[in-house]
């Protein structure tokens, strides 16, 4: 038997004005996106936002529905959106944000590991990592790659 461990590495910036202006306008895009967020149950709002390679940004925003879980994460309602109207076109960069009572969350939220799994796959299309902004009211973490945050995804090969 070998023990072995996984480490982590991320960014942690002290606010969004301290990311470059790509990544900061990006953050803004995922902030915009929460208004579309239908959360009567949860009271969570939560808003996505995907960077293209060719510089086009998709928004989601979470969807519940009284017959849960049939409602859908912000992450894959922005993912499945750019994967279906700019097909084949990379996705380079994901941001998420979440909100309560009208306010950014003191902390980053973590996407689910549905979530993560279908970055994982848009990232294996693309053939590079992706990457993910964590956004808050505070801090914003940045990481390279969704293994950072999920280091054994389901790989089907």
């Amino acid at each position: 038997m070998e023990n072995r461990s996984v480490t982590i590495n991320y960014e942690d910036y002290g606010s969004r004005e301290e990311l470059d202006a790509a990544d900061r306008a990006l953050l803004d895009a995922a902030i915009e996106a929460v208004s579309g967020s239908y959360a009567p149950y949860s009271h969570f709002n939560v808003g996505a936002a995907v960077r293209l390679a060719d510089g086009t940004v998709v928004k989601g925003a979470n969807q519940e529905n009284a017959a849960y879980p049939s409602g859908l994460c912000a992450e894959r309602t922005a993912m499945f959106s750019a994967g279906a109207l700019h097909p084949g076109v990379a996705m380079e960069a994901l941001a998420v944000v979440c909100s309560r009572e009208g306010a950014l969350t003191p902390n980053p939220g973590s996407p689910c590991g549905a979530c993560r799994q279908v970055m994982a796959q848009y990232e294996r299309e693309a053939g590079k990592p992706m990457r993910i902004i964590l956004g808050s009211g505070g801090h914003v973490w940045a990481f390279n790659g969704v293994e950072s945050l999920m280091p054994f995804i389901f790989n089907d090969l």
